[in-house]
């Protein structure tokens, strides 16, 4: 079992096809402006992120794969577009990780991976329900990307 509170529902992560036309839905359809758009080459995707709420509410990740040989893509032509996975916020990786081999469960990384937001790990859909599950621990002033937290980037 986790010692450290689940923080929130950090993102729910959504394979698109393309941005463009996902955006047509999300941003002028239900008003949801991305406040940044990225390429994150180490994940194979590119990503619009869509805050809800206040400036530390969750947020709508939309995941574009950005090739055809990543774990995305393949994602994508095996299932189709929807969600991908859901990402609650911890406030230490290494702690959850730790936790989490401890108590047995099914994990997909063996240590913290960086991720748009930060280090984040995967645990296994077979010993979640179905359901993909990632945790993630926020860097404080840029995501592993490099991109500023503060400054949107587009295309």
């Amino acid at each position: 079992m986790l010692t450290g509170a689940i923080k929130r529902i950090d993102h729910v992560a959504i394979v698109v096809r393309s941005l463009d036309d996902a955006l047509a839905f999300y941003r002028d359809t239900l008003g949801i402006v991305p406040s940044r758009i990225i390429r994150f080459p180490r994940e194979g995707v590119k990503i619009a992120f869509l805050p809800l709420g206040d400036p530390n509410g969750s947020e709508i990740e939309l995941l574009e794969p950005d090739g055809s040989d990543t774990g995305v893509a393949r994602f994508l032509e095996k299932r189709g577009g929807g969600l991908h996975h859901i990402c609650l916020e911890v406030p230490d990786i290494e702690q959850a990780l730790a936790d989490l081999r401890a108590s047995g469960a099914m994990l997909l990384d063996e240590a913290p991976r960086p991720t748009a937001e930060g280090r984040g790990l995967f645990l296994h859909p077979k010993g979640a329900q179905g359901v993909l599950v990632e945790l993630v621990q926020r860097a404080e002033s840029a995501d592993a990307a490099g991109q500023p937290k503060s400054a949107p980037t587009g295309e």
